[in-house]
């Protein structure tokens, strides 16, 4: 990431007076297969996701604060989403167009479309919101690449988001300061995935979602 995206970590880092980095954690959900710092033990909650075409995923929300600075992570678990929406299809009435019951491009109920397209879902709502977009962009995070949401909310308070897709898994990470708060970097990098074994990947260029994934550095 550029360097300038970094100065405001070690300044949480490294302020005493502010006393950011005092009772943060490491936190690992071998679920969910990632690792994130949280100011403490976040709260975990369950639901099913509600997706751009209908389908619905099992999800967990992971939400954690910090006095007025929120953090929040949501995973939506997109990996049997063919079976989801052949399921869902099956109620298509008979004369219905592609995106409900799907083609031999888009799959079964559009279940293929659905997932190459859950990263530019999960951002619009962020987009369409009352807040004022000043960044959108392509990012990539352990070479996983994602899109990069800044925002300023109506009472001046900011928001960060961060949206990846791995292994057919959404992950959105969101944390929002007050007006005049350093940016949570101390949140935003340091997301890492997790193999089944609970290992951190990386890989040696760039992963791209439903793409045969590159070779692993570790």
């Amino acid at each position: 990431m550029p360097l300038m995206r970094l100065i405001p970590a070690a300044f949480i880092l490294f302020t005493p007076a502010l006393s950011f980095a005092q009772g943060w954690i490491e936190y690992v959900s071998r679920p969910d297969f990632f690792a994130v710092n949280f100011p403490g033990q976040p709260k975990v909650q369950d639901f099913m996701y509600l997706s751009e075409r209908a389908g619905r995923f099992p999800a967990r929300l992971y939400t954690a604060a910090q006095g007025p600075s929120r953090y929040a992570v949501t995973v939506a678990d997109y990996t049997d989403a063919e079976r989801i929406h052949t399921e869902r299809a099956k109620n298509c009435p008979p004369d219905a167009h592609t995106g409900c019951s799907g083609s031999p491009t888009m799959g079964v109920g559009a279940w293929i479309v659905d997932v190459r397209g859950a990263m530019e879902f999960a951002a619009r709502k962020y987009i369409q919101s009352d807040s004022k977009v000043t960044f959108f962009g392509w990012n990539f995070i352990d070479l996983v690449e994602g899109r990069q949401i800044h925002l300023t909310n109506p009472d001046g308070s900011r928001t960060f988001v961060a949206i990846h897709m791995h292994v057919n898994r959404l992950y959105v990470l969101e944390a929002t300061v007050p007006k005049g708060y350093p940016e949570p970097g101390l949140f935003q990098q340091s997301l890492q995935f997790l193999d089944k074994e609970g290992k951190t990947v990386r890989y040696v260029s760039v992963y791209t979602n439903m793409m045969p994934p590159p070779p692993r550095s570790r």
